[in-house]
């Protein structure tokens, strides 16, 4: 089963691209994706090891790497599912730029942050944190107050997805056949909060709309856990509800609320329930916090085989 790991777990301890492939393939992974915080330098590097064969580069994260203008790595530095039709013209740009690089370092698939459909009103401030405040005051998710003010929230985001939803189709209109001439999957991240674009439903209508493998979803097994937490989405259903336009999957673990990023079996997934991503068609990508030791991740690289061989 081949197993790749982010650039992002360990590229800010390392200059050289060549100490970074080193470090992870000393580990058993067999591959990277090249994560937003990867540097040209580094790029550089990796490119040379990538024409030697020396190891597979499967994904690439949007934005890579580093844009010249951001002063770090950030996945959504520009927002394609945005109602400012400049920031979406930049968006479609940056995808661009890493289209390009994701396609001369023979990846499969470049992974996005789509976009967040902002829910703060005049009168009232309501995001991911507002509900965890909730459910700690609480105890839990099906607390009286949680349950309204979570009602609360997703009427507003129901009233107002509809309109970034058309302008993100305008966008993938024009991007998706660059996609396409390139041989490169678009694969749309789930997110660990309530604001994130697309959710499950709106995947599957984004996928009815765009009927066609260069468009897909990358499911973060982690930002999964959170929502089932949270009680927006039960785990298991999207994974077997979007595995059939499932390109890859970022593994890591999760703890309640929002304590993600952990090694595969420090938290509360029930990796034997996501037995279907152990398919070969599937991206796999570790997809650790940077402290997570290597030792932990060795460790879990032989969980997940093991759960999942």
């Amino acid at each position: 089963m081949k197993i790749g790991i982010s650039t992002n777990w360990n590229s800010s301890r390392h200059e050289s691209g060549g100490a970074l492939v080193d470090e992870v393939l000393a580990l058993g992974f067999e591959a990277l994706e090249l994560g937003y915080n990867l540097t040209d330098t580094q790029a550089k590097d990796i490119k040379i090891i990538v024409e030697r064969g020396e190891v597979d580069i499967d994904s690439v994260h949007a934005y890579c790497p580093v844009p010249i203008e951001a002063p770090h790595g950030y996945p959504e530095l520009y927002l394609l599912a945005s109602l400012d039709e400049d920031e979406r013209v930049m968006a479609r740009i940056m995808i661009e730029n890493t289209l390009n690089f994701a396609a001369d370092m023979g990846a499969k698939a470049v992974v996005l942050h789509a976009g967040r459909i902002f829910l703060k009103s005049l009168f009232s401030s309501m995001n991911t944190y507002t509900l965890a405040d909730a459910i700690g005051a609480e105890g839990g998710n099906d607390g009286e107050r949680y349950c309204k003010l979570l009602a609360k929230a997703v009427k507003r985001r129901q009233s107002r997805v509809q309109k970034y939803y058309d302008g993100f189709c305008l966008s993938l209109e024009t991007l998706l056949p660059e996609f396409e001439k390139r041989g490169v999957t678009l694969a749309l991240e789930n997110l660990p909060s309530i604001e994130a674009f697309p959710d499950m439903r709106e995947m599957m209508m984004l996928k009815e709309r765009f009927d066609t493998p260069t468009l897909a979803y990358w499911h973060d097994i982690g930002h999964g856990q959170v929502r089932e937490f949270f009680g927006w989405e039960r785990h298991v259903e999207v994974v077997e509800t979007l595995l059939p336009v499932t390109q890859g999957i970022h593994i890591h673990d999760a703890q309640p609320l929002l304590d993600d990023h952990l090694p595969p079996g420090a938290g509360e997934v029930a990796f034997d329930m996501l037995r279907g991503y152990a398919d070969d068609r599937i991206i796999k990508v570790f997809e650790p916090a940077r402290d997570v030791p290597a030792a932990d991740l060795k460790r879990s690289l032989e969980f997940v085989r093991s759960v999942w061989g």
